[in-house]
């Protein structure tokens, strides 16, 4: 007997109060600036109801800030349009009458419609796609990690300098991050996840280590290190197959370095 198709989920991320951002970040920061209020819509308030878009737009173009739902059936790439980043909430929601998706072939992900019913509220770490409850795991971690990276960096800077450029230049090499994490997080649908993940990385350990009285190199250096780490959590696994892969996997999870990095549940 066949085996019936999975069904498709659409989701819809919101602000931490639950009201839906703009569709387009640009429009909406000139349409600010000449002091025009953007409407919106509060999820959070409309579980299990039928929502009409409160200022629809062209069918379907971008010609105002907020002009029509804009869900995702891959989750993971929901962040890059979100005004404010992370946090987030996050919605199912079911797509009414018309439907359309202006991105093609380019955005399969991506469906635009002007009436959606809200289904119920899902759990937010979902927008990183599925390893996403890892990837806010190791963003927990991260300013005690980088306060223990920071230390350890002072109490001997020539080893530990030594140890990090030799790790940096393998990952440069290799292109563990800007390659082999960023070309898999395409291929998988989790390159707004990934690149969310990044941004978050680097400020939660660039401010742990600065406020612990870490050199610019050192800063620099454990962001590059928190940055591999929650790429290599996200991504862990999507580059697992073959010797070789291991590696590199290995390599964005600190492999080379004194502390062992935390170990993937």
């Amino acid at each position: 007997m066949a085996r019936s198709a999975r069904p498709v989920v659409h989701y819809m991320a919101t602000r931490p109060d639950g009201t839906v951002p703009p569709t387009d970040i640009y429009l909406a920061r000139y349409h600010r600036a000449q002091g025009v209020t953007i409407p919106t819509v509060n999820l959070a308030d409309n579980i299990g109801q039928v929502i009409d878009h409160p200022s629809p737009g062209r069918k379907w173009y971008t010609d105002r800030p907020f002009g029509y739902f804009h869900m995702y059936t891959r989750p993971g790439e929901i962040l890059e349009r979100i005004e404010d980043g992370w946090p987030v909430r996050l919605f199912v929601v079911e797509p009414l009458g018309e439907t359309g998706n202006w991105g093609g072939a380019f955005y399969p992900y991506w469906l635009l419609s002007q009436q959606i019913r809200v289904v119920e509220e899902t759990d937010a770490w979902k927008a990183f796609g599925h390893r996403g409850a890892q990837v806010l795991a190791a963003l927990a971690q991260l300013p005690d990690l980088a306060r223990q990276w920071a230390t350890e960096w002072a109490a001997d800077p020539e080893r530990t300098r030594s140890t990090y450029t030799a790790w940096e230049k393998r990952v440069d090499r290799t292109r563990a991050l800007t390659g082999w994490a960023f070309c898999r997080s395409q291929y998988s649908r989790r390159e707004a996840a990934l690149q969310a993940a990044n941004e978050l990385a680097a400020d939660a350990a660039g401010q742990a280590a600065t406020a612990a009285g870490a050199a610019p190199q050192a800063v620099a250096l454990i962001q590059l290190r928190a940055r591999c780490l929650v790429a290599g959590q996200l991504m862990f696994d999507r580059i697992r197959s073959g010797e070789y892969e291991q590696s590199i996997r290995g390599l964005l999870l600190g492999a080379g370095l004194e502390t062992p990095a935390p170990v993937p549940a």
